[in-house]
């Protein structure tokens, strides 16, 4: 092999290497603070009468994890929680991951009429449910 063209794939293949690596490595760090998906029961305080809540049973499991585990944990106990997400020191980890923000904000910008100061009001299984990312739990 020519020393030209073995130069250029030892390149690529490196190249590639480091991007499958940026794309696995920032969910694997678990730097800096967590933050969880929180779903807590209304009480009547958030229903249809100020807003329009999202039926969740129409929304994809798979599209927003972290607000479908906080369900799922709110409807076995008081108050539900996803799995923490830690949003690491310096940003980097949010440009290649996929974080309860984002699914607050993709919820936020489809659902207008089901947005509140902090999250977004929910219907699961007839009960109504406020969903904020929080760090304290």
């Amino acid at each position: 092999m020519r020393p030209v063209t073995r130069n250029t794939l030892l390149g690529i293949i490196a190249v590639v290497v480091l991007l499958l690596a940026l794309g696995a490595l920032p969910g694997l760090l678990k730097s800096g603070d967590p933050y969880y998906a929180v779903a807590t029961p209304s009480d009547g305080e958030y229903s249809v009468e100020n807003g329009t809540a999202i039926n969740w049973s129409t929304q994809s499991e798979r599209r927003f994890p972290y607000t479908s585990a906080a369900l799922a944990d709110a409807s076995q106990s008081a108050a539900g929680q996803s799995e923490p997400y830690w949003r690491g020191p310096f940003g980097f980890k949010g440009a290649f991951t996929h974080s309860p923000f984002d699914e607050r904000d993709a919820l936020r910008q489809q659902y207008d009429g089901a947005v509140t100061d902090d999250g977004v009001v929910v219907r699961h299984n007839g009960t109504f449910y406020h969903v904020a990312v929080r760090q304290d739990v």
